[in-house]
């Protein structure tokens, strides 16, 4: 009961409000009636002036406590209440619990609720690591019993569920679970496992955010705002969020042996760069390391592919009846409808060269003008066999190439070498490495448990082709581009391409190489964005790679 409730047994009227600061503004009059009696009527006054000016004085202290409590400034937001060390102790208490990244406080329009005291409604928004937004309305009584309004602070003028002795904190609403390797531990690779949000605690990123019902439980935050016990830390009363859900971890198929061996490839790389490894067997993606880390170049980068491309190319043509030893001529240049079209740094090779020759050398010029030995649709019908250009149910976001028909001679001519509008990714370009190792298209997986249909190429490598592929890519290594990997062990096959870029005088290149282990279950593509020569500066990054594997 307040001090006027006190005085006149109910709330006061509307006015009605301290006789010290002003006159209570009754008036009484006699009226004489007929009959001889009086009546008394009391005319009330009501200031609405005066009443205006006290709320107006009243939430200049409120403001300023508000205020700094927004600004997570306890000592002074304590400053203006009527127990500053009780006020600090607990807004304190609250802060630290909550660690909130931002606090907004709406106040709301204050009444005067008798003499001398004033009552306002706000709103606080907590934006809370783990538990996102969090809301809640309360009020606050400011008074001036002692000559100076102050805010009158109890417990539940921070939060209307608080009883003395208790504080806000946070509990977790179920452990979110995590993304695993193949062997069941934690995954290590950033820019595929992605971010958690701080604040909403749901996925942001990468696997995190495309599994965020599975690892979180469905939950909407990881962590609930309770009333808890100041002395103890019980917690005895749940604000927010419901009962608590464990989460499922995602398995993957990385094998952490090969992440760790391709992360530490790319160890010092000045450009942005890119490791994939696969199994050929069943198309599990056993490495996928990106440096720098964020964007996932590793398997959903697009770029040219340059002359790893050949391999596809070299596939076309073998169907149409090439052979290893058939004659291939490469001059410097080749020039079709006035475009003209080099080797790199313009090398040729000696009269006698065979199409072996010219695709463990790298020659631009032969397959360039090897292009009238394919139709407008051959190198976009043999890509097919290698799972290009379909939709690719991997688990996770990929992009997985492109290989248009080819619209003019141009357009051909480019696109043999990996080039015009040829794209793909470091993934598919493993995958291309793959499909030779086992002969056929495994589409790629990265976590088995979400793919519920995998892609199935529409064509099939002839088995002599893909012999002949092998043979190729074994030649490059030990007489050709690749010779970077020529002392390694494991029988290495290889393809390097350097994949021109931009409309700079000379252009820009990305690097690559691809390849497989001819003694084990691997296949895996380098890239070096805007890197060089893909055997002069992918080819040490794959020799790193592969010699971390080695031991």
């Amino acid at each position: 009961m307040t001090r006027d409730d006190s005085r006149y047994g109910s709330t006061p009227p509307r006015g009605r409000t301290r006789r010290v600061r002003r006159p209570l503004g009754i008036a009484t009059a006699l009226l004489v009636l007929a009959a001889g009696g009086y009546a008394t009527f009391a005319f009330v006054s009501t200031d609405t002036r005066d009443q205006d000016a006290e709320v107006t004085a009243a939430r200049k202290p409120l403001a300023a406590f508000l205020a700094a409590w927004a600004g997570h400034d306890a000592p002074k937001a304590a400053s203006y209440t009527d127990t500053p060390d009780g006020a600090a102790s607990l807004l304190t208490s609250v802060l630290t619990n909550l660690k909130p990244s931002r606090t907004t406080i709406d106040d709301g329009e204050g009444r005067m609720r008798g003499e001398g005291k004033a009552r306002f409604p706000f709103t606080v928004t907590m934006a809370v690591p783990g538990a996102g937004d969090v809301t809640w309305r309360s009020h606050a009584q400011v008074s001036d019993a002692s000559g100076t309004w102050k805010v009158e602070f109890t417990s539940s003028l921070i939060h209307p569920e608080l009883a003395s002795g208790q504080t806000l904190a946070l509990k977790s609403a179920g452990a979110r679970a995590q993304v695993l390797d193949a062997e069941g531990d934690p995954l290590r690779a950033e820019s595929l496992v992605g971010a958690v949000d701080p604040v909403s605690g749901k996925g942001a990123s990468g696997l995190e955010a495309r599994y965020d019902k599975t690892l979180s439980g469905g939950r909407k935050a990881a962590r609930s705002l309770v009333v808890a016990d100041r002395q103890s830390g019980r917690a005895v009363k749940e604000l927010t969020g419901g009962a608590p859900a464990e989460g499922r971890p995602v398995h993957t198929t990385i094998d952490p042996r090969v992440q760790s061996a391709a992360a530490d490839a790319l160890t010092g790389t000045e450009v942005h760069a890119a490791i994939v490894a696969i199994d050929p067997r069943n198309g599990h993606i056993l490495a996928a390391a990106n440096r720098p880390g964020g964007f996932n170049r590793a398997l959903e980068g697009r770029y040219p592919p340059g002359s790893v491309f050949k391999v596809v190319t070299a596939a076309a043509l073998l169907t149409g009846g090439t052979k290893a030893e058939s004659p291939a001529p490469c001059p410097k240049f080749a020039h079709v409808d006035g475009q003209r079209f080099e080797n790199q740094k313009q090398f040729e090779l000696p009269a006698g060269s065979t199409f072996a020759d010219a695709f463990a050398q790298s020659c631009n010029t032969y397959f360039v003008e090897a292009r009238d030995q394919l139709s407008d649709t051959e190198l976009r019908d043999t890509a097919q066999a290698f799972g290009i250009g379909g939709s690719w149910d991997v688990g996770t976001t990929t992009y997985d190439g492109s290989v248009p028909a080819s619209t003019s001679d141009n357009d051909k001519a480019a696109a043999t070498i990996g080039q015009a509008r040829v794209q793909t990714s470091p993934l598919v370009m493993a995958s291309v490495a793959a499909t030779v190792k086992s002969g056929t298209f495994n589409q790629p997986v990265l976590v088995p448990d979400a793919v519920k249909k995998k892609y199935r190429a529409p064509a099939e490598l002839d088995a002599g082709v893909t012999r002949e592929l092998r043979e190729l890519m074994r030649a490059t290594v030990t007489s050709g581009s690749a010779h970077a990997l020529r002392d390694l062990p494991g029988q290495p096959h290889a393809k390097t391409g350097t994949a021109e870029f931009g409309s700079g005088t000379p252009p820009r290149t990305h690097a690559w190489m691809i390849g497989y282990q001819g003694d084990s279950d691997l296949a895996w593509a380098v890239l070096l964005e805007d890197g060089g020569s893909g055997g002069a500066d992918a080819g040490p990054v794959a020799h790193r790679f592969l010699r971390n594997l080695a031991g």
